[in-house]
């Protein structure tokens, strides 16, 4: 028989937003150790830094010991973050580990030294859902649950622009941000979308205080953190949403892409899907350094046989790497931060022409 138990939480992390909980939650013992169930757990450690969770409504918060939080169960595989995964088993009293700022839980198998050991909690329990009006026996509360559903083809021919880094950091969220802003500020509706990475909303709110009329991450597709093999129906999933009248029928959708073209996240299923490549409008490439633009081109060259429209990042931050860029690699380059015009510029006319193709069919 599973036991329950009444508890008040004390923070509630945004890869939990689906679910839509609030501070007074049941919890079972029983729990189900699979990514995207979400867990109350108990803060066992204080940290001086990367010591904060993102709530539902996109706001940071500081974390101590003794909190109770609710997170989400799933994994990680971040460069300069925390390398994690779902553990075979959970039990209420285990220890697990909090593995980025939305919240996702789970045995941290890696961590970088820049940011520390992760916060260790005690497993208080699953929290326990009840949808249907009446209902005294819960069940265990996922992230599934009123989720985006995935699509095995698109429905729309809404034009994209896939803005991709060679690995986190690399300046993408900036240039999505700024991309949005900037054909916002020209008169286009502009919806947004990160498509890879771990559960955080903080990019897609950036984008919709930069002007986009919607925004959507793989976690509102139910997804705490993407992998090879299931990016493609999460993606076809969220663009089909968003190019819907629901969302306000946007001109044209900026697609973020967490991670690098060759991380762990699932970005080249994306980038080697032809349906998702047909709706492309452009290709940002952001990266920091230039051997990364180098490389970039390469594989998008020889294994994606996709052309890459203009590289930004810090690899543009002065003219030494744009003269690299521009004479060594024969492409433009524009600074998001201090050009974001130029980059605006150079993905614009792809945008407007194809709506002028789709207008005359």
């Amino acid at each position: 028989m599973v036991r329950t138990t009444r508890v008040r939480l004390d923070r509630i992390a945004s890869s939990t937003k689906n679910a839509r909980l609030t501070l007074d939650v049941i919890l079972g013992d029983d729990i189900v150790a699979e990514e995207g169930r979400i867990l109350a757990v108990r803060i066992l450690t204080d940290k001086s830094s990367y010591n904060t969770v993102e709530d539902p409504s996109g706001r940071m918060m500081a974390l101590r010991a003794g909190d109770v939080l609710a997170g989400t169960l799933g994994s990680r595989r971040a460069l300069r973050g925390y390398a994690g995964e779902v553990p075979a088993s959970v039990a209420v009293g285990d220890t697990i580990e909090v593995l980025n700022l939305g919240g996702i839980l789970g045995r941290c198998v890696s961590s970088n030294p820049d940011i520390g050991p992760p916060f260790k909690a005690e497993v208080l329990g699953a929290v326990l859902a009840f949808p249907d009006l009446g209902d005294r026996v819960g069940r265990p509360a996922s992230i599934r649950d009123g989720a985006v559903p995935t699509a095995t083809a698109l429905t729309t021919a809404t034009p994209v622009i896939y803005v991709a880094g060679t690995c986190m950091n690399a300046g993408k969220t900036v240039a999505a941000t700024e991309l949005v802003r900037g054909l916002s500020r020209r008169g286009l509706k502009v919806a947004a979308a990160k498509l890879t990475g771990v559960s955080l909303m903080r990019d897609t709110l950036a984008m919709l205080d930069a002007g986009a009329i919607a925004a959507l991450t793989f976690n509102d597709a139910g997804i705490a953190s993407t992998h090879p093999g299931l990016t493609v129906g999460v993606a076809k999933g969220l663009l089909n949403h968003l190019a819907s009248r629901q969302s306000g029928s946007p001109d044209v959708i900026v697609a973020e892409l967490g991670d690098g073209i060759l991380g762990e996240y699932g970005v080249q299923d994306i980038l080697q899907d032809a349906e998702l490549m047909g709706v492309a409008a452009a290709h940002v490439m952001a990266a920091p350094d230039p051997v990364a633009c180098w490389g970039a081109l390469e594989l998008y060259r020889n294994r994606f046989k996709l052309p890459i429209t203009v590289f930004t990042g810090p690899a543009t931050d002065n003219q030494v790497g744009r003269d690299f860029i521009s004479g060594s690699l024969h492409h433009p380059s524009h600074n998001a931060l201090r050009d974001s015009a130029g980059l605006v510029d150079a993905v614009e006319p792809s945008v407007r022409d194809w709506m002028t193709a789709k207008g005359a069919a």
